[in-house]
């Protein structure tokens, strides 16, 4: 039996469920702040700004990829997994960030990437320079090509970047790649692969980190046998039966890893990024797995009620299968940020927006701000965790004109130029009303800001009560106070309105039209927009918290 470990530092809080019903801010750190005048954010940077992330309430930071990386996909692959990118500063940084994260009463998530590593990973270079069969090769998935003399793939596989799943090295093989070539998929039947990730798991534990968000975790698990079928990753079958994705083998491996974040006290937490079927999804949230999944189908939804209420009935439904609580996820750094969506006639493609720059179709930016502070009141006040992602508290919209010769999101090569890729949430976010990156450092900052960005940051914002900083505040604030159990009761209150109470008479009303609504009795804690329609009228795209 393992021995509990000593975090080197923890919050005051050491609730063992405090995953369950937290708010978790996601800092993407190339883009958050810059302290070092080289146009990247950096970690001293992140450590900067605890005391603004604990005026938001939040109850934990999820860290995006701060490794040693090339960049060929925005830090996700990764060359060392137990460092920190020099670029961003040093261990001894994310220690202080730690410790100065629990001092604020703030957990620390961190990204483990396991179904890939950068092709600088020493064991990648490592692989190349041995032979066929060796050892090194064997962490990955090389294979012999197809063809007369195997100059075709071995496969039809895609990445989801574009292009072939395959790439062919000096000496003839081919090794599989699910994203960018230069992000090499590892072989999870290799036990040095299982063990090395476990070694990580503890590393950063060790270091007094609270939890680990797991990039692509139905991936993991492969049918690598020959013929090699069809992969139908676009609509995943509901038996495991994909050779690629969300295979039932990979359960085993994170079964480990729960053997692993249980040597911990608190245990560590655990969320998956799992793209599957939500009836499969629930899998890798079982407590003797990772115990949490995001849920990502509110990213797909419109701005609508039944969809909503049909998307949340489902999930907690799925939630409660598996012990888990739900998780509820409005933007993050792979998707156009809600606010831009919201304010999209419905049915855009967005990639094809991304395409004009954003001039076609024309954005109704306060109609999309307007909706995306309604469902952010909404998804707070439902039991589960919140992921709020940065300068999602500000309003802020996609930046859709990034000029093409400084775009980095390898979809926009891989795809042939047609499709721009997630560059446009990614842009680091507005601190101050003017300067050379608005606050965010003193140079250029490595993706170009929107000349407008000065209206929608924090000191713009800072002190304006109607501001939607001010509304994230005071909501995740009356959240706190509020939020008791993880039960909710819907009430029914017309065709366009999401209407649930949760304990003690705490109730969240959701008008999704355009005209205003009878308004139930109550104290309002609180609003999304001013509720002008009228004596007892709930204004359109507006959400109301009745006492």
């Amino acid at each position: 039996m393992s021995t509990p470990r000593t975090p080197a530092s923890s919050p005051r809080t050491t609730d063992p469920d405090w995953w369950r019903q937290a708010v978790v801010y996601q800092v993407y750190p190339r883009s958050f702040a810059d302290t070092d005048a080289d146009g990247l954010g950096d970690v001293a940077g992140i450590t900067s700004r605890v005391p603004y992330l604990a005026s938001l309430g939040v109850d934990a930071v999820w860290l995006s990829p701060f490794y040693p990386s090339p960049l060929a996909d925005g830090g996700y692959d990764v060359a060392d997994y137990r460092d920190v990118d020099p670029r961003l500063g040093t261990l001894d940084d994310v220690d202080a960030f730690i410790r100065t994260a629990h001092e604020h009463d703030i957990r620390v998530i961190v990204d483990v990437v396991p179904n890939h590593t950068s092709d600088q990973h020493e064991w990648f270079r490592a692989a190349l320079a041995a032979t066929p069969g060796s050892p090194e090769r064997a962490r990955y998935v090389f294979r012999e090509g197809s063809g007369e003399s195997g100059e075709l793939p071995p496969s039809d596989w895609v990445s989801n970047f574009g292009g072939s799943a395959w790439t062919r090295v000096p000496d003839g093989q081919w090794y599989l790649h699910l994203f960018a070539p230069e992000q090499p998929d590892l072989d999870w039947t290799n036990s040095e692969v299982r063990a090395d990730f476990e070694h990580t798991l503890r590393s950063w534990s060790d270091r007094g980190v609270d939890g680990f968000r797991v990039d692509v975790a139905h991936g993991l698990a492969k049918d690598l046998s020959t013929p090699y079928r069809p992969s139908n990753e676009q609509a995943l079958p509901l038996d495991g039966s994909d050779p690629l994705y969300d295979r039932d083998e990979v359960h085993e491996i994170f079964a480990t890893w729960r053997a692993v974040l249980d040597e911990y006290d608190p245990p560590r937490a655990a969320v998956a990024e799992a793209w599957a079927p939500a009836p499969r999804r629930v899998l890798y949230a079982r407590p003797t797995e990772l115990g949490q999944a995001f849920n990502f189908d509110l990213l797909e939804s419109p701005f609508d009620a039944r969809s909503f209420r049909e998307i949340i009935e489902r999930n907690l439904s799925a939630s409660e299968q598996s012990g888990a609580s739900s998780t509820w996820v409005l933007s993050n750094h792979d998707v156009v940020r809600h606010a831009t969506r919201y304010g999209l006639p419905e049915g855009t493609d967005t990639d094809a927006w991304l395409l004009t720059d954003g001039t076609d179709p024309v954005l109704d930016r306060e109609r999309g701000v307007r909706r995306a502070r309604a469902a952010t009141m909404l998804v707070l006040a439902l039991p589960g965790s919140s992921y709020v992602y940065q300068g999602e508290e500000l309003g802020l919209h996609e930046a859709p004109a990034i000029p093409h010769a400084l775009l980095q999101d390898p979809k926009w090569i891989r795809t042939g130029h047609t499709v721009k890729g997630r560059d446009g949430c990614r842009v680091p976010i507005p601190w101050t009303r003017t300067g050379p990156s608005f606050g965010f450092g003193d140079v250029a900052p490595h993706l170009p800001q929107p000349d407008d960005f000065g209206a929608s940051s924090v000191e713009a914002e800072e002190d304006d009560p109607t501001s939607t900083l001010s509304m994230y505040r005071e909501a995740t604030a009356a959240r706190r106070r509020l939020q008791r159990g993880e039960e909710l009761t819907w009430t029914e209150a017309g065709d366009d309105v999401v209407a649930f109470a949760r304990h003690d008479g705490w109730r969240s009303v959701t008008n999704f039209g355009t005209t205003p609504v009878a308004m139930p009795e109550g104290d309002v804690v609180l609003a999304s927009g001013p509720l002008d329609a009228g004596d007892g009228l709930l204004p359109g795209e507006t959400t109301v918290w009745l006492g």
